[in-house]
């Protein structure tokens, strides 16, 4: 069962085949080059279908993420950890016109509590292409440390960015939004 997050204005939730318009449109376009696109509609479709099955695959995965006022999917944030992967990550992908609004932020301050809280881990990376300021830029005000690199097969080199350790953050975990 994948649960539902919800943050003040965000609602982290499963997937679904009505999520795909704004996945499709979100990897053609040029916005997804930092996370292998851009895509197909075809390619984007098999992308979503991975999303889903990740879940099935992990026991955990990405959650959609939907504005809470207007149920309108504004992207993809959460745990990750596809074959390839370093460890396991913390990832945040903003379809086109929802970036610089915090929701990448919030959403992935709920993703990982769930992540340290539920799941149960110990240490959580973000992996980031290094021309990707804006991710970056993500990942310091969750108060990651840029930790290495790592080269992926196709995504190439990737900066590795360390979270801060369950037992450090002082941000209250997901009791921080009831």
């Amino acid at each position: 069962m994948i649960p539902r997050l919800e943050t003040p204005r965000l609602v982290l939730r499963a997937a679904t085949l009505d999520d795909f318009p704004a996945f499709r449109d979100f990897y053609m376009g040029p916005r997804s080059h930092y996370v292998g696109g851009p895509l197909t509609a075809e390619l984007a479709w098999r992308m979503l279908a991975m999303e889903i099955g990740h879940w099935s695959l992990k026991g955990f995965g990405r959650f959609i993420v939907a504005e809470r006022a207007t149920g309108a999917p504004v992207g993809l944030v959460g745990p990750f950890e596809p074959y390839g992967w370093p460890e396991p990550e913390l990832g945040w992908d903003l379809f086109d016109g929802h970036e610089g609004k915090g929701y990448a932020t919030e959403a992935a301050m709920a993703a990982r509590a769930y992540a340290y809280g539920e799941l149960g881990w110990p240490t959580a990376i973000s992996l980031v292409k290094p021309a990707n300021t804006a991710s970056a830029r993500v990942a310091q005000r969750l108060g990651c440390v840029l930790d290495s690199t790592f080269t992926h097969e196709r995504h190439g080199p990737m900066q590795v960015w360390r979270h801060p350790a369950p037992e450090t953050l002082a941000d209250g975990g997901m009791g921080a939004y009831a």
